[in-house]
């Protein structure tokens, strides 16, 4: 069971209650007076920990050189300054705890919620399959994990807000000949275990196509509910729009990418911007005329729909709704409800081109969330298209696939659409060598097999 401190909902405290059959110790802190600690005696031991800080039809006009490949596969902490840390310039001891603070943070992570879940048999389950799925891709989470904590490419830890882990990394290529096209990704997680890191590896392979990465943050359930985490979002696009110019990137080609959950929280973003923007909201400091198009990527856009799904997989409904905020807010953070209210017209025309990609196979967000996301988009004058990849989980497209080597189809699309117009670059997709595999093929198709996603 999880307590938050009211007292401060910028930086909150989660204690962690420990039931005991005898009697123990309660340790209390009073925060207004550092010189005083007391000591008294309960039959439950409060410990404290730490806030979680690093702590399907197309539109033609938006990419007509792309038609090609998608009929081939359509198938039905607050800082005085902004500043970065990168360990390849930490000596060898601050490294060492760069690298103790993420095991420390992911440890917490992982133990908080599963604590606040419970123990129940479709956890217990899920739990053993992702253990052996990592077990399974381990070679490939070494090599990508060696990459993020060494490449002198990687700006990592940008700060760009004022809240615990308002923070994201940059991904950069090594040439600096022009401004690059810059893709702001939101990770995926359940809405509870999403970390920057998780988008390495997509980091990785775009930064090696000339394309600037930059993998946002953000806050998860139990710390904050879903409005945080897209305001966090919303801080972290912000910073992307108005300073990438500085790390070499194009401010006039930024797309906002998100996977997974990170998808659903993108499209809220993206969504109350477009309100916003409409005259129904505060401004704020991003634009949506500086999203050249939003790329959703096994993403949930209607909760009404997923709510039973979800609980069936073992994302209960009671937590799935704490996470939510409720039932009242489900319509809200639902972007496919929203942009169907009569209000949203005008808020319509400024949302950029949507490309939603899925995988058929996909059983923890269903394929038909996408398309019905896209058609609805449509109907209210919105650009859109959904790619589907025939037979691909929910990892498949993220994980397997790229750590496969070779050729890609998400890849593919996806650097097909950010070098549309430009022959340059196109020419030299057109020539870049294959990718190297990362894990033999025999232990990526058991990982397709056991993955619990």
């Amino acid at each position: 069971m999880f307590h938050k401190n009211d007292d401060d909902d910028d930086d909150p405290l989660t204690t962690l209650i420990i039931p005991s059959s005898t009697t123990t110790n309660t340790l209390s802190f009073n925060e207004n007076n550092n010189n005083n600690m007391n000591m008294n005696m309960n039959m439950n031991m409060i410990m404290p920990i730490n806030p979680l800080i690093s702590r399907s039809s197309s539109f033609n006009d938006f990419n007509n050189n792309n038609n090609n490949n998608n009929n081939r596969r359509r198938r039905a902490t607050s800082e005085d300054s902004l500043s970065t840390i990168s360990t390849s310039t930490l000596p060898k001891s601050s490294f060492q705890n760069h690298l103790s603070s993420h095991t420390l943070f992911f440890t917490r992570l992982g133990f908080n919620f599963l604590t606040y879940l419970g123990v129940g048999y479709k956890w217990i389950t899920r739990f053993l399959a992702l253990s052996c799925y990592a077990v399974l891709i381990i070679p490939g989470f070494f090599q990508v994990g060696y990459y993020y904590f060494f490449s002198s490419q990687i700006r990592r830890g940008i700060v760009f807000g004022d809240k615990p882990r308002n923070r994201l990394d940059l991904y950069l290529p090594k040439s600096n000949d022009g401004p690059k096209p810059v893709v702001a990704f939101v990770t995926g997680g359940a809405w509870t275990i999403g970390n920057k890191a998780w988008g390495s590896l997509l980091g990785q392979q775009l930064s090696e196509r000339d394309i600037i990465v930059a993998c946002i943050d953000y806050r998860n359930f139990p710390q904050v509910t879903i409005s945080d985490m897209v305001a966090d979002a919303s801080r972290g696009i912000s910073f992307v729009c108005n300073n990438i110019a500085e790390y070499g990137g194009d401010p006039n080609r930024i797309y906002l990418m998100g996977q997974s959950a990170g998808a659903h929280i993108a499209a809220c973003a993206l969504v109350e911007k477009a309100i916003e923007e409409a005259g129904e909201g505060e401004s704020s400091s991003w634009s949506l005329s500086q999203i050249k198009a939003y790329f959703g990527l096994s993403g949930g856009y209607n909760l009404y729909k997923l709510i039973d799904h979800f609980h069936s997989r073992g994302l209960y409904r009671a937590i799935f709704l704490s996470i939510m905020e409720g039932e009242e807010s489900l319509h809200r953070f639902s972007p496919e409800v929203t942009v169907q209210a009569p209000n949203f017209a005008n808020a319509a025309s400024l949302l950029p081109p949507v490309v939603l990609f899925h995988g058929t196979g996909d059983y923890s967000i269903p394929s038909d969330s996408s398309k019905s996301f896209s058609e609805t988009l449509k109907k209210v004058g919105v650009r859109a298209e959904t790619i589907l990849y025939e037979g691909k989980t929910h990892t498949d497209v993220f994980v397997q696939d790229p750590m496969r080597g070779g050729k890609d189809d998400l890849f593919d699309d996806l650097v097909a659409y950010i070098h549309a117009g430009d022959a340059e670059a196109s020419a030299k997709d057109a020539a870049a060598p294959p990718r190297r595999r990362l894990v033999p093929e025999f232990m990526l198709r058991l990982a397709h097999i056991v993955s619990p996603f």
